[in-house]
């Protein structure tokens, strides 16, 4: 990992881009990193645009600042592509995570990249269906963004969120259950 790690998270309002921010910044905490975990939205509504943030280093974050060129930039909702540009700021070598059924070729052509943006694709809307049972595809999208980057280890990351998940969902075990086995095949399906 680089000394510090800045990722963008696109979704519509009610797709979880927060909560997979900050249980994603939850896991970095446990696992001994500096996190910075924020969201940018004003009144917006559920369905419209939002986008979240997290900031991870090895060592004490002193930039108290937008994330202005994300090194990952994560992808709930495919039909922002039309709508948000999603690679702004991205820099070569960056990498991009969109959850479409379509391939990372497929995604890169769309986009009009070139050069050494990395792109990988999961369905994270379909595992999440079929999982927890409802459209929510945030936390698929954790289990490909380790998977795509390495950024964390993950059996931790899915230990803390598990943990996280329990004290949220005490009375329902089904979903903190869908919510893990959501995670681990979006590791297992990622496309690059």
């Amino acid at each position: 990992m680089k000394e510090l790690t800045e990722i963008r998270w696109h979704g519509r309002g009610g797709q979880g881009a927060k909560t997979a921010a900050l249980l994603f910044a939850d896991a970095a905490l446990a696992q001994g990193l500096y996190v910075q975990a924020f969201p940018e939205y004003g009144p917006e509504r559920m369905g419209a645009p939002v986008a979240s943030f997290d900031r991870i280093s090895s060592k004490p974050i002193l930039l108290h600042s937008g994330v202005i060129n994300p090194d990952i930039v994560i992808v709930l909702d495919p039909t922002l592509i039309d709508t948000v540009d999603v690679k702004e700021g991205i820099p070569d070598g960056g990498t991009i995570i969109i959850n479409t059924e379509k391939s990372p070729a497929d995604i890169k052509k769309e986009l009009g990249i070139s050069g050494s943006i990395k792109i990988y694709t999961v369905d994270a809307s379909r595992i999440s269906k079929e999982t927890i049972g409802r459209e929510i595809p945030n936390t698929p999208m954790l289990g490909a963004l380790i998977k795509a980057t390495g950024i964390l280890d993950f059996n931790g990351m899915v230990e803390d969120t598990k943990k996280k998940l329990e004290k949220k969902f005490k009375s329902k075990p089904e979903v903190i259950e869908g919510n893990i086995k959501a995670i681990e095949r979006a590791y297992k399906e990622v496309k690059s």
